[in-house]
């Protein structure tokens, strides 16, 4: 006897959603396909980090001071923090247009710039905005099917439209966008204290040898677990990464503070966007620095609309083949039923079971029943047969 079972595929949003992103930990985790720098990210902070507090920290710690380790370990914590939110989040991306709202679009472009003779180039598909009195114009984007809303633009690493875009980061293996450019501002920032603080107490740690020991001993001198390898050796490399680093990040900090104050975006700089010829002001800034830094770091942080962990449920239908044959000792459960419904019950029976012989009592019943109505067998005797 075969059996079609349905099953209940559960498929969650983000296996359907278009784009080039990764997702980890069944959608919570949102990042670009390539991380191979954002892992480049990961080994020199936490290299650095762990020569620093394995080496210099205990030598200062004793000499100077214990608060110089707990200081660290509180600015490395708080940048890997917001390393971690920034790579892991979703930065802002607006979903695609769905068929039926992909159609109705195109349906009120052309009705707004009627039929376009043949070999001739159509019209821009722009629309007008208005915001604190300045017009700001919405272009279409051809691969998502919609109008990006005011400061969006979209990504050509993660072919996804990003609301209020700033640029795509490798460092971070992520979009900068809306819902996560605090926490990339927050990650710079301290990335940068960090990088000074070590880069300060490497030197002045071997400052502080050379003082006691000597500079050429100081050079001479190997820790007790790598023996192989002069101490000031590791010293040096730290202060190496972190001269590099201090150039890049810190003036990549000091950038993105100009444009937190100005209340503007990467993508806005660079295409100039209220710089021009035209000298078109800046219709989201509030004039005043204080304002535009609480708006951008401090304001409400809008929820994402993608809905990544959302269900998207699939029947499957599947045979299945197998008997359930009934035991001997198995009987029929006691009946509940009313006295009519009973009988009913005991008239099916009695097409599939042969007719027990009928005693003589019985008879005075069976010829009170109509001609062509099957026997109906009592209670009892159901009960007998089974």
């Amino acid at each position: 006897m075969s059996v079609m079972v349905a099953r209940k595929k559960v498929v969650r949003k983000w296996e359907k959603l278009p784009g080039r992103n990764t997702f980890c930990c069944d959608g919570r985790i949102m990042m670009a396909r390539q991380k191979g720098i954002f892992y480049l990210t990961l080994f020199l902070i936490l290299g650095t980090c762990a020569l620093f507090f394995a080496f210099e920290c205990r030598y200062l710690a004793v000499q100077l001071s214990p608060a110089i380790p707990v200081f660290a370990a509180v600015l490395f914590l708080f940048a890997m923090a917001t390393l971690l939110r920034t790579s892991f989040s979703d930065p802002g991306v607006i979903p695609r247009a769905l068929p039926d709202e992909a159609a109705f679009i195109e349906m009120e472009i052309e009705a707004t710039n009627g039929t376009v003779p043949q070999g001739q180039r159509p019209p821009p598909r722009i629309k007008n905005f208005q915001i604190n009195n300045q017009i700001v114009k919405l272009k279409y984007c051809y691969t998502c099917k919609i109008f990006r809303p005011p400061r969006a633009s979209h990504c050509s690493i993660c072919d996804n439209c990003v609301e209020r875009f700033d640029h795509h980061c490798p460092w971070v293996g992520n979009c900068v966008g809306k819902r996560n450019y605090r926490y990339f501002y927050l990650f710079i920032l301290s990335l940068s204290l960090l990088t000074i603080y070590i880069f300060t107490f490497n030197i002045v740690y071997v400052a502080l040898k050379s003082l006691k020991i000597g500079f050429l001993n100081t050079l001479k001198e190997t820790p007790g677990t790598y023996p192989s390898m002069s101490l000031t050796v590791l010293t040096v490399l730290e202060v190496l990464i972190c001269f590099f680093t201090l150039w890049s990040v810190v003036g990549l900090t000091g950038f993105h503070t100009f444009l937190v104050a100005l209340n503007q975006t990467t993508n806005e700089d660079i295409k100039g966007s209220w710089t021009g010829k035209n000298r078109v002001q800046n219709p989201y800034s509030h004039g005043n620095i204080v304002k535009n830094c609480c708006e951008v770091l401090c304001g409400p942080l809008p929820p994402s609309v993608l809905d990544r962990r959302g269900i998207l449920q699939q029947e499957e239908s599947t045979a299945q083949e197998g008997s359930c044959p009934r035991g001997p000792g198995t009987q029929e459960p006691p009946a509940t039923q009313g006295p009519g419904q009973a009988q009913e019950g005991h008239s099916v029976l009695s097409l599939q079971v042969p007719a027990p012989s009928v005693s003589d009592t019985k008879m005075p019943e069976e010829k009170q029943r109509t001609p062509g109505e099957l026997p109906v067998p009592s209670l009892d005797t159901g009960r007998a047969e089974h």
